[in-house]
């Protein structure tokens, strides 16, 4: 009697899950065990490392995931806290006999690889096979594409299209022939019988299930408030029902869509709901597979006219894997040292101040502070926004380094990811090979025509998130300090008093920090 160990790492789903699908294949495995392992290394040992909101996201994804194996297949999720190297052989003792397979996917961070060639060398013998899926949370297969002999890095959308063109086959009407997501499992093998007794625990592991982790994570406090203001909710039942709307049942929207043209405050009527597919935190924690969005895009694409890459929701995926294979290639990724896609620059010391008001949202800059509470209270921003504040922290006013907003961003985003979030601060904060020219600064008191796409008639975002401005008339909600005081009184909100002053002269403090850009890259 054969078992398996099936170890949801990335790819917190049912569908298009090929390391729970080469299980549930195998008709020599008789007994299958669901797991998810919490990794002090990720989270930190005490969910410092993660927000309330990221947290509270988590859990429900992972409560989400045993509903759909309790209700569908009979079986359930069991969750482990600890290092995985040590939580699985922990596990193949338990067993009545080592398993037969342990399958899992495959994961291209750095600490992700060493992870693996260390559970490789602890469970790896004769009786036991490894798989790690390749082609789990990318289109491409991460690590064949960069050993390949032509492979070159991309900077560019040109650049990972023919990574894409000489990897997949295009029909006759010019798609990537991109493989056909799996099917869910029809049926899952039984929880191995060592595991089914009611409060199951050793000397060797702990187990949860979601509700005794709930428990303890609203008994010390790491859901937070948070817990009533979450917008977005976690799981894959969610991340399809989001799919349908915003994608699979709007043609138009998908055929359409043009990523720069997309509004940064969201909605007109409804400043929680995006503008764009709001999809990005199901991808990134693997509720929602990438290959069944790039699958739903084609075949509204395939219906009538439709935009193309870049701009795309396909130019979107294929921008995401570029920063991927990036992220593989290139050394200290995550750094400024030592790493070919990062200018040195020489940014200013660490200043709690302004840091502090960056993050909390009391910049004395109304844009940037709506913003910077909207990721706080929903873990999520627009990628128009992400360009405003990230702007704002480094080269346009601020002057602070990169990784201090990146690390912010990593702690609070649902959608946090390390390929992507390093690649996006390279890219924003002006210093990677692929950014805009370092010159081009975005305004945070934008008119009309701001290329941040800002809903400026009625700024119902701004008085969204900043109520202490919801009276200003919109003709002064984006520098209320020029407002006469016989408007801020008017409006109930006195600027130093009841809203904050800027914190810095927002022209003179980007011209004195171009002139330090410059310099650096002159030195």
């Amino acid at each position: 009697m054969n078992s398996a160990i099936v170890w949801f790492r990335k790819s917190l789903r049912i569908d298009d899950n090929p390391a729970l699908c080469e299980a549930c294949n195998q008709s020599d495995i008789s007994s299958l065990l669901p797991i998810y392992i919490i990794d002090p290394m990720v989270v930190g040992e005490d969910f410092q490392d993660y927000s309330p909101g990221r947290t509270l996201f988590l859990l429900e994804s992972l409560e989400d995931l045993d509903q759909q194996l309790r209700k569908k297949y009979n079986s359930q999720l069991f969750i482990f806290k600890g290092n995985p190297s040590k939580i699985l052989p922990s596990l193949c003792l338990l067993l009545k006999s080592p398993p037969s397979l342990i399958s899992t996917d495959y994961c291209s961070e750095p600490e992700g690889r060493k992870l693996s060639k260390h559970i490789e060398k602890e469970c790896s013998n004769p009786v036991t096979s490894i798989s790690f899926h390749k082609n789990s949370h990318t289109l491409l297969n991460i690590e064949k594409t960069v050993s390949s002999n032509d492979y070159k890095e991309p900077k560019s959308m040109k650049d990972i299209e023919k990574i894409f063109s000489s990897t997949f086959d295009k029909d006759e009407n010019g798609f990537f022939q991109i493989p056909d997501p799996l099917p869910a499992p029809k049926q899952i093998q039984p929880i191995p019988a060592e595991f089914r007794q009611k409060n199951m625990s050793s000397s060797r592991v702990t187990v949860f299930t979601p509700e005794s982790l709930r428990d303890q994570l609203q008994h010390s406090n790491k859901l937070g408030s948070s817990e009533s203001h979450s917008y977005f909710k976690g799981g894959e039942t969610q991340a399809l029902i989001r799919l349908r709307k915003k994608v699979s049942a709007d043609v138009n929207f998908v055929n359409a869509f043009e990523k720069p043209k997309t509004s940064s405050t969201n909605l007109l009527d409804y400043p929680l709901e995006p503008s764009t597919t709001g999809l990005s935190p199901y991808i990134t924690s693997g509720s929602l597979s990438v290959r069944r969005l790039w699958k739903e895009v084609e075949t509204c694409n395939r219906i009538g006219p439709h935009t193309k890459p870049p701009q795309s929701l396909h130019g979107q995926l294929l921008f995401r894997e570029m920063f991927y294979l990036l992220s593989r290639s290139v050394e200290n990724w995550d750094s400024d040292k030592s790493n070919r896609m990062c200018k040195n620059i020489k940014w200013g010391e660490y200043d709690e101040e302004k840091m502090s008001a960056w993050e909390s949202g009391q910049t004395g800059f109304p844009l940037i502070d709506a913003l910077m509470r909207q990721l706080e209270t929903t873990g999520w921003m627009h990628h128009l926004a992400r360009h405003a504040v990230s702007c704002f922290l480094t080269r346009g006013q601020l002057w602070q380094h990169w990784k201090w907003g990146r690390d912010i961003f990593d702690r609070k985003l649902l959608d946090s990811d390390w390929a992507l979030n390093n690649a996006n601060w390279l890219w924003l904060s002006g210093v990677a090979p692929f950014s805009m020219p370092y010159f081009r600064l975005y305004n945070p008191c934008p008119a009309g025509k701001s290329s941040l796409n800002v809903e400026t008639t009625e700024a119902s975002f701004i008085k969204h998130w900043v109520p202490e401005l919801k009276d200003f008339p919109p003709k002064f909600i984006f520098e209320p300090h020029l407002a006469p005081l016989a408007i801020q009184k008017q409006a109930k909100c006195l600027i130093g008093e009841d809203y904050p002053a800027p914190i810095v002269d927002r022209k003179e403090s980007a011209r004195e920090n171009l002139g330090k850009f410059k310099q650096s890259l002159a030195a």
